[in-house]
């Protein structure tokens, strides 16, 4: 198992990043909102460890974090829609892989207040990569295609966390949380 956790965290730090919000064709049907964020490791990361992290912090933040997550992720989109320009929005994402994975492995707690908050804040980032990228005329379904997609990542992440706290899998959770960082800060290697 360790050796496999090796190869994980190598293999992500040498990777080349293919972020899924890179030009990556059709952007404009259902079908490819569902698919966008399975494209890239930087959402399908992200997006997951908010899921996970939810469940290793208990109570409201099991509900409340990833309806937060979902509420900003639309925001960010709508804002991109409508035209909001932002610089930062790669470098943001791929710094939300890196916080959300040493959360999980530095076990890092927080008030539902301040982590629906900081979910909120990444989320708002992922959604504005989607619509920076959408096509106009196809927006709703395309937005209701990475909704889904989000909704399943959230739920994938969360029922690793059911299992990790089912089998007390606390160091190969916290030891995920460090691969995936790592990931996240090979990803920055790509924004040159």
């Amino acid at each position: 198992m360790r050796l496999i956790l090796i190869g994980v965290a190598l293999f992500g730090t040498m990777a080349v990043p293919a972020f899924a919000h890179s030009a990556i064709g059709s952007v404009d049907s259902f079908g490819a909102g569902v698919v966008h964020p399975f494209s890239g490791p930087d959402h399908l990361i992200a997006i997951t460890l908010v899921g996970l992290w939810s469940v290793l912090a208990g109570g409201r933040a099991i509900i409340a974090w990833p309806v937060s997550f979902m509420a900003a992720m639309l925001a960010g989109f709508a804002a991109a829609s409508a035209g909001l320009q932002l610089n930062f929005v790669e470098a943001a994402i791929c710094l939300s892989v890196v916080l959300l994975g040493a959360f999980i492995a530095f076990e890092v707690r927080v008030s539902v207040m301040i982590g629906a908050s900081v979910v909120g804040l990444f989320a708002f980032f992922h959604g504005h990569a989607h619509g920076a990228e959408a096509a106009v005329a196809k927006l709703v379904p395309y937005a209701a295609g990475f909704s889904l997609a989000t909704l399943a990542l959230l739920a994938a992440g969360m029922g690793a966390g059911l299992c990790a706290k089912s089998f007390a899998a606390g160091t190969l959770v916290r030891t995920t949380g460090a691969c995936a960082a790592l990931i996240g800060l090979s990803l920055f290697g790509g924004l040159a």
